[in-house]
């Protein structure tokens, strides 16, 4: 079958190959992609920055999120057949949906929301979980609260802004000015357009600040918190509870742990948290979530689709900057 696989780790790793169609396991289910979705986890792994804690072997497929129909059940499997409509987010060291058929274990699986379209569902599995982990799991919002999510128009930024809504949270977001109506519309109550003001300096107060850019950037979400309060960062620096999660060996999450020295300083200072997030595959989870799609609770965002072929585009296409908002999703149907 086609497929894109990452050879070698760096930015040329990645190329085209003909590679043998997955076998299945007692637990899994073998899926025929109609759609996978590119996310900035995609360039990570491709450049080996997980290499250490996440050890794939070259050569292997790449992609995290698919929406397909399923073609072939493990003697184990339950709750799907052959002609459902899924979508999923493959666990780790499991994942390779920029391909033309993957298996996936059954626990990472959902029947695809039925007001979705394949390629729509493709867009939305890894940030739908990140969004829900973040805000239900981790952070627990509740109703009344200050959420700050940066980069309201990208594709995790956009669901974030959504599902804090729905838990009814107030909703403030970054973002250019050409995206304002977009995240609006979407729920944000106060949009602070990056180019022209520095949301530091106008925001103050918040319980949760989910940062997606790291640095300076970072650095300033500190100080808009209140008391007690929790920044959370996707893009790092990574602490101890990410080799911990992933069952790295003891001596990983020291090194973590220096690496986010800085910031973790930076955050007692000020009487508030750091924590780094890394979301994890749940089929139950994107079940709980596909009700809030069919409800009209959460929408997808996506900027433009590119055929199968042109994976390699679509992946230089987000690296560029050029995405305008939302989602990038490759189609082979």
């Amino acid at each position: 079958m086609k497929a894109f696989v990452v050879a070698k780790y760096g930015k040329d790793g990645l190329r085209a190959a003909e590679v043998a169609e997955p076998k299945i396991g007692n637990g899994d289910v073998l899926v025929r992609v109609s759609a996978a979705s590119i996310n900035p986890l995609d360039k990570m792994v491709r450049n080996g920055e997980f290499k250490q804690l996440l050890k794939y072997k070259t050569p292997f497929v790449l992609g995290h999120d698919v929406a397909g129909v399923v073609t072939q059940v493990g003697a184990g499997v339950r709750g799907f057949k052959v002609g459902d409509e899924v979508y999923a987010r493959p666990r780790d060291l499991r994942i390779g949906t920029f391909a033309e058929y993957i298996a996936i274990d059954q626990n990472d699986v959902a029947p695809k929301p039925a007001s979705l379209t394949l390629h729509e569902a493709a867009a939305v599995p890894l940030v739908a979980l990140a969004a829900w982990q973040i805000l239900v799991e981790k952070a627990q919002v509740k109703p009344g609260q200050k959420v700050l999510v940066h980069a309201g128009a990208g594709g995790l930024g956009s669901t974030v802004i959504q599902l804090a809504k729905y838990l009814g949270a107030y909703v403030a977001t970054t973002a250019t000015g050409a995206s304002e109506g977009l995240v609006r519309d979407l729920g944000a109550d106060a949009v602070i357009d990056f180019t022209k003001q520095d949301f530091s300096e106008v925001l103050s107060g918040y319980d949760l600040v989910l940062d997606s850019l790291g640095g300076e950037n970072l650095m300033k979400s500190l100080t808009v918190l209140k008391p007690g309060g929790l920044a959370i960062g996707v893009a790092g620096p990574p602490d101890a509870g990410f080799p911990k999660q992933l069952g790295a060996p003891k001596p990983f999450e020291l090194v973590m742990s220096f690496l986010s020295r800085k910031v973790r300083g930076a955050a007692k200072k000020l009487g508030v948290r750091y924590s780094f997030f890394f979301m994890r595959a749940s089929g139950a989870q994107l079940r709980e979530l596909g009700a809030l799609y069919d409800a009209g609770h959460l929408r997808p965002v996506l900027d433009s689709t590119f055929a199968f072929d042109q994976t390699l585009e679509a992946l230089a296409y987000v690296e560029s900057g050029k995405v305008k908002a939302g989602k990038v999703v490759v189609t082979l149907d």
